[in-house]
């Protein structure tokens, strides 16, 4: 791929994830946050959670990847940020669906980098702003 044969606005990709319970308590045992609002609902509901949510770091990390797919190798992104504006609610039974979209939204041919911005949703609703991936070529 050729950073000259790119446009802004240009998509790169797409993809869903699905999370479950099961996703919460692996991510929770390979990150160490074993926080009870990821896999209780008793809990998240006595703190005021309309049931169990995501780790935002699962969220993040599960976004990126619409980039890493697209550039190929996660080593060239280079710089990495969200800010998270929903959290992603897990029902028991259904688990969520989380769709992400990349697009090229700057190029800088001086220092071959391309940024690409990602839009996550749940259920139609945003679930992180200005999320944004530096990829380097």
């Amino acid at each position: 791929m050729d950073i000259l044969s790119l446009t802004v606005g240009q998509e790169i990709g797409s993809r869903t994830f699905h999370f479950t319970r099961d996703s919460l308590v692996k991510y929770a045992g390979a990150s160490g946050d074993f926080n009870p609002i990821h896999y209780r609902d008793d809990f998240a509901q006595s703190v005021g959670l309309d049931g169990v949510l995501a780790h935002g770091m699962l969220t993040m990390g599960a976004a990126v990847q619409a980039a890493v797919d697209w550039v190929g190798d996660s080593g060239k992104v280079i710089d990495y940020g969200v800010r998270f504006t929903k959290p992603v609610f897990v029902p028991a039974d259904t688990g969520a669906e989380v769709s992400v979209t990349g697009k090229i939204g700057a190029i800088d041919i001086e220092n071959k980098t391309v940024r690409v911005d990602l839009s996550a949703s749940c259920v139609e609703v945003a679930v992180l702003g200005k999320a944004q991936a530096v990829v380097k070529f």
